[in-house]
């Protein structure tokens, strides 16, 4: 890869790939992945199509889910994430996630690969590892969550070989490297209408934030709030019949010195109706750390000036456990009083 810049001009919508090339493993997985790479940089979004995720599936996911928050807060609260201590699992209330300082105006549910008693990591007391917390009162809702979150991770490691043929590397960099064993981390979020806002300030469903790892696959409903920061001012990103939105994460930034953005994005459910999202994090595995990648002629963006933490990624150390640890407890501070 030769003299490739930073990419610092606006942007003005998401672009929408088809991957079906990379789903077959047939056809021109490099127009796909040219495709990607101009996503990469220029948006750090982007949709997919035709990535072979059964509709059925998806549909079941979400109709489970509605009647899960539907219910009355005290039932909610039986699977409440203090009840499943350092796997960081489970329910939290409406206001109970500070994604940016401030309390976000939506519920959900924390999932992950769901690990037994007697798993290595486990029995080492690994944060963020072991068993899931599924409401007993919904029957098929654990299964379906945990058929979807394997339909994901094999989308996450498909999606990965196209990234790493768009930065001109071996289809296997990613997996030989860092998401052999990814960590995977599932939310099922519910975002209330959000009618009255507080002494004329908008309320946010979730504030401004980029996600930690590598890669997110977002399934969301037909509501919209969605939007992606770019140097000209906030884009939405609607929802596409079809579709997942993804993005990078900040280790991905920081793997390509910026090349390929971790973008700042937010939610407001400006719908009357409660809007569902459910991103799934395909990230690298817990204790791998995470270096540059060597790519010719790279200009870093080290501009911390756009990010709302005004943090720069690229002079973090260590493992990626270690990087995800510290965004998490700052999210649920009472609850990292409790477990860590």
């Amino acid at each position: 890869m030769k003299n490739l810049q930073v990419v610092e001009k606006g942007f003005s919508s998401v672009p929408i790939i088809d991957i079906s090339a990379l789903v077959s493993g047939k056809g021109d997985l490099y127009a796909v992945a040219s495709q990607i790479k101009q996503a990469c940089r220029e948006s750090g979004f982007f949709y997919i199509i035709r990535h072979g995720v059964d509709e059925s599936l998806q549909q079941r996911l979400e109709e489970l889910s509605r009647q899960f928050f539907a219910q009355d807060l005290e039932t909610k609260l039986k699977i409440r994430m203090a009840l499943a201590g350092i796997a960081w699992r489970g329910y939290f209330p409406v206001g109970g996630e500070l994604t940016s300082g401030k309390p976000d105006l939506k519920e959900g549910i924390y999932f992950g690969a769901q690990l037994e008693e007697e798993h290595p990591l486990v029995q080492a007391g690994t944060p963020m590892h072991g068993s899931n917390l599924f409401p007993a009162n919904i029957p098929q809702f654990g299964e379906t969550v945990l058929e979807y979150m394997q339909a994901m991770t094999n989308l996450g490691h498909t999606l990965m070989t196209g990234i790493a043929l768009s930065l001109g590397l071996e289809e296997s960099y990613f997996a030989d490297r860092y998401t052999s064993d990814p960590l995977v981390l599932f939310r099922i979020f519910n975002y209330p209408p959000n009618l009255l806002p507080s002494a004329g300030e908008l309320i946010w469903g979730v504030g401004e934030h980029t996600d930690y790892g590598v890669l997110t696959i977002l399934k969301q409903d037909d509501s919209g709030g969605l939007q992606v920061k770019s140097k000209s001012g906030w884009v939405a990103a609607p929802p596409v019949p079809g579709s997942f939105v993804c993005n990078i994460g900040d280790m991905l930034d920081k793997m390509t010195a910026g090349l390929y953005r971790s973008t700042p994005h937010r939610v407001q459910n400006q719908s009357q109706n409660h809007r569902l999202s459910f991103p799934f994090f395909f990230d690298p595995n817990f204790d791998v750390e995470v270096k540059p990648i060597e790519l010719d002629n790279i200009v870093a963006n080290n501009n911390i000036g756009d990010r709302w933490d005004k943090a720069n990624v690229h002079d973090f150390r260590g493992t990626y456990g270690d990087y995800v640890l510290s965004k998490v407890s700052k999210v649920f501070p009472a609850l990292r009083r409790l477990v860590l």
